[in-house]
């Protein structure tokens, strides 16, 4: 298997993810089929939507629509079956695929930007995150929930480690970019399993308002 195939699957399965864990996220609402499938596909391509809009090339799944029918496929999928996602295993392994998904696409989404040499080398940490949690943000206005940055969860914020530290290595180590990408790759996704798996979240001393004690 190339590294472009590899690449390739890991995309597909963050997708996936996304989807899933967006339809999953507003199963309490009762909400219907059309209305699962919009919600699940915006979380999936949303952000990197507004990236490319932003950098007004353009969108990525406009030219590579199986991003769409994945996303399509798979909130039918959770919509169908969500009982099935609500065991604790299934639900847990949803969420760590998320943070991978997560992972790649901020990863990947600054290494884009960089290459088109938009706004460096400030713009291509924005943008990477916005891939990473743009969807969600939208999700979670949409359908009226807190959204993940007016919470203490771990999600933005290893994004945002992970792609400042990729830029580092395109500034300072070119020649390691591949394994820059990885290792900032790796970095993210163990910040947030661990935050995942020790319900680890933003400390108080660093939200507005916290007094100290």
């Amino acid at each position: 298997m190339t590294l472009d195939e590899l690449s390739f699957y890991a995309a597909m399965a963050g997708t996936v993810a996304f989807a899933v864990s967006a339809v999953l996220s507003v199963a309490e609402r009762k909400v219907d089929l059309f209305a699962a499938i919009v919600l699940g596909t915006i979380t999936a391509v949303g952000g990197g939507t507004v990236r490319d809009i932003i950098l007004e090339v353009p969108v990525f799944w406009a030219t590579e629509l199986i991003y769409i029918w994945v996303s399509i496929a798979s909130c039918v999928a959770a919509f169908v079956a969500y009982r099935f996602f609500e065991h604790r295993f299934v639900g847990a392994l949803v969420l760590y695929m998320d943070g991978f998904g997560a992972a790649l696409f901020g990863v990947q989404a600054t290494g884009k930007v960089w290459d088109l040499g938009f706004a460096l080398p400030i713009a291509p940490v924005i943008l990477g995150v916005i891939t990473a949690i743009g969807g969600g943000l939208i999700r979670d206005v949409l359908a009226g929930r807190q959204t993940l940055l007016m919470s203490r969860e771990l999600y933005a914020v290893p994004v945002l480690i992970g792609c400042i530290l990729f830029i580092l290595i395109l500034v300072y180590a070119p020649e390691y970019r591949l394994e820059g990408s990885i290792f900032c790759i790796g970095l993210i996704f163990a910040i947030r399993a661990a935050s995942i798996h020790w319900s680890l979240q933003v400390p108080g001393w660093a939200m507005m308002g916290s007094r100290r004690q």
